[in-house]
């Protein structure tokens, strides 16, 4: 859910979809409009023949946060937790909010791991935490092209980097 949450901030934001580069925005729109609702379906039914897709897929979600803590500047927030201190075109109370969910996305996956799944099915998880490269390559790439679409084609979707 919270994966969701993230992708509908940065897309409110100017920032675009995941995978919208290669998809376009309705083919990223298609692929997280079913995935995640899927995963949410899985995760509520139970019974353990999914646990090592769910492990995957919240495994992957943790990387998905890591990403942003290891592609933008970092500073101490005042409880010393590490937090952006600037990304994706968001400033201020945006920024702001982004952190938070961001926090409570890596909370969410981790807890699914270590609490929603059995013992046995936590090592899937590191099959989605070692998409970690793939997905700093998709992010960069992403906000190389982000760049050069609010340059040339500006969108609401977009708007974020428009004046970056």
């Amino acid at each position: 859910m919270l994966t969701g949450i993230h992708h509908g901030y940065e897309l409110s934001n100017g920032v675009g979809l995941v995978l919208q580069p290669e998809l376009g925005l309705v083919g990223s729109s298609i692929l997280w409009g079913t995935q995640l609702p899927t995963w949410s379906a899985l995760a509520v039914r139970g019974g353990g023949r999914w646990d090592r897709l769910l492990a995957v897929w919240s495994g992957a979600a943790l990387a998905g946060v890591l990403v942003h803590f290891r592609m933008w500047p970092l500073r101490r927030s005042r409880w010393g937790l590490p937090v952006l201190a600037e990304a994706e075109g968001l400033e201020g109370a945006r920024l702001t909010a982004y952190n938070v969910i961001l926090y409570v996305w890596g909370v969410t996956s981790t807890l699914a791991i270590v609490r929603d799944l059995p013992r046995g099915r936590r090592r899937w998880a590191l099959v989605g935490l070692a998409t970690l490269p793939l997905q700093s390559a998709s992010a960069a790439h992403h906000f190389a092209w982000l760049g050069r679409q609010a340059s040339v084609r500006p969108a609401w979707w977009n708007r974020a980097t428009a004046a970056t």
